[in-house]
């Protein structure tokens, strides 16, 4: 018989929206209103497709730049705007820092290669494919074994809320609490997707991160965020054990009100472009090919 499952399940805040209060910076002294940055608006599918494409080529380069690459484990997905039982994921033994878009492999749920010529790694498919069935809200995954996700994930523990930007995740992460090895059949996958329910992260006990979201941009920011958000654990427990000084916690009113700020499905859009620009500058648009 399999071992039980201790999962916590992550709930969502249904109200996380852009709030005004972000957004009042975004006028000129003579009243003009400035546009901020959002999610493009596409004539055709076809446009969107290549978009999501661009956009999922740059993350796995921004994810290599901060060292979230191991081998050929993690990885990141994004759903096909047309064949929407698909999705697009690397090539098995492709350098993150090297991945143009031309290398992106298309995948059916049956995990059968539509387009490319590469095989893909299978706890990716056993992972993403789940997902991606459970949450029609989701249009992209990361996963990947970053170092401070790692040791974080020992603890078999959700996140305190000590920091701003732990917020992000206040009642929208989960912990998958069953180590099995290595991810190669749907039925784990089932587990994982059934531990996140509707939350955007997953903390994998003795394996490292996840993160979902609507755009492969809000994705990958939350686990950038994430990611640093453990860390900042990691230090801070460490430097309470050591000094005796106790973490002081969010309260949870205070918890709630900033989640609504700081961790809204176009605020994790926005947090990537940054990263985007810079990957465009610094490659002079090479992972476009």
């Amino acid at each position: 018989m399999a071992p039980s499952i201790d999962e916590t399940k992550a709930t969502t805040n249904s109200k996380i929206e852009n709030p005004p209060q972000v957004q009042v910076l975004g006028k000129t002294k003579t009243g003009k209103t400035l546009k901020i940055r959002k999610y493009p608006r596409f004539d055709n599918l076809e446009d969107e497709r290549l978009y999501r494409k661009q956009h999922l080529a740059a993350a796995f380069r921004i994810f290599a730049d901060r060292g979230f690459d191991e081998g050929v484990a993690g990885h990141i997905s994004v759903r096909d705007p047309i064949l929407t039982d698909h999705f697009w994921i690397s090539p098995l033994s492709a350098h993150f820092s090297l991945i143009k878009v031309s290398d992106l492999i298309l995948v059916d749920e049956d995990g059968n290669v539509v387009e490319g010529d590469e095989p893909i790694n299978l706890p990716a498919f056993a992972i993403h494919s789940e997902i991606h069935k459970a949450r029609p809200d989701v249009n992209a995954a990361c996963h990947a074994h970053s170092v401070a996700g790692k040791a974080f994930s020992c603890f078999g523990r959700e996140l305190d809320m000590i920091t701003q930007d732990a917020l992000r995740f206040y009642k929208s992460h989960a912990v998958y609490r069953a180590f099995r090895g290595v991810i190669i059949d749907a039925e784990e996958g089932r587990r994982i997707a059934s531990a996140l329910g509707n939350g955007k992260a997953a903390i994998l006990q003795n394996h490292g991160l996840l993160t979902v979201g609507g755009s492969v941009d809000e994705a990958a920011f939350w686990f950038i965020s994430l990611d640093k958000t453990c860390h900042a654990q990691l230090l801070a427990d460490a430097a309470s054990a050591g000094s005796g000084y106790k973490k002081i916690i969010i309260d949870e009113d205070e918890a709630a009100h900033t989640a609504i700020q700081v961790g809204g499905p176009e605020k994790g859009w926005l947090a990537f472009q940054p990263y985007y620009d810079e990957q465009v500058a610094k490659t002079k648009g090479e992972f476009l090919l």
